[in-house]
């Protein structure tokens, strides 16, 4: 990505052969020490490696978390550290839908990228808000709309345990906007096959292992933006 007036005098003499005499390029003595990056180098995360470590299975709570067969995930929806593009400031959670993409802004111009699943047209939501708490293994309460839509979840209105089949995974953090909660978490999932698709009933999920690695990142009041 970065060029100096030493590439530029490199192409302007690289062209065809000719026979004419011509002056010799004024070369830019500066060192490249001194040049200033453009942006800082992408920064290096022990939490962020090889995709058959980040992607093992992991005992968690008492919970054997199953390996994700991550050559079935697509590259982009693996986590990796990229160029922040989002203008927040560090510590912001972006959740950008269209990309299906969530951002942890990190400092010095980085940011921590995770592929997510989405609401299904008619259950998103978008907005400024905050997180304003984390559970982990939480457990799941189906809203009662959820439960006229799909009967058989009855057996749940008094709230599904934590734990490898519950819809919320291995963490749930909660989203509140004005004192106010949302509705909507951010969470994990056992479903890691339905990550960069538009399924769930509005919240925005993750590969378990990426919503642990995310849940001990944050403060659990970092403010989060959804677009």
């Amino acid at each position: 990505m970065l060029s100096g007036a030493g590439a530029m005098a490199l192409l302007g003499i690289a062209g065809c052969s000719t026979t004419e005499t011509l002056d010799l390029p004024q070369l830019d003595q500066t060192t490249t020490g001194s040049v200033r990056p453009i942006r800082p180098a992408i920064s290096v995360d022990k939490n962020i490696t090889g995709a058959d470590l980040m992607y093992a299975s992991l005992t968690d709570g008492g919970f054997q978390v199953p390996e994700v067969p991550w050559q079935k995930v697509k590259p982009e929806f693996r986590r990796q550290i990229v160029v922040d593009q989002t203008g927040e400031a560090p510590g912001t959670i972006v959740v950008h839908l269209q990309e299906r993409m969530l951002y942890l802004v990190q400092p010095g111009g980085d940011a921590i990228r995770y592929g997510v699943g989405i609401g299904k047209d008619g259950f998103r939501w978008s907005g400024r808000a905050n997180i304003q708490y984390g559970k982990q293994w939480p457990v799941w309460t189906p809203p009662p709309e959820m439960i006229q839509r799909k009967p058989e979840l009855v057996k749940w209105q008094g709230g599904q345990p934590g734990g490898l089949t519950n819809p919320l995974g291995a963490r749930a953090l909660y989203i509140y906007q004005n004192g106010r909660d949302t509705g909507y978490r951010i969470h994990g999932s056992p479903e890691w096959w339905s990550i960069g698709q538009a399924v769930s009933s509005g919240c925005v999920r993750l590969i378990n292992q990426d919503i642990i690695d995310l849940y001990n990142r944050v403060s659990k009041k970092n403010p989060v933006v959804v677009v």
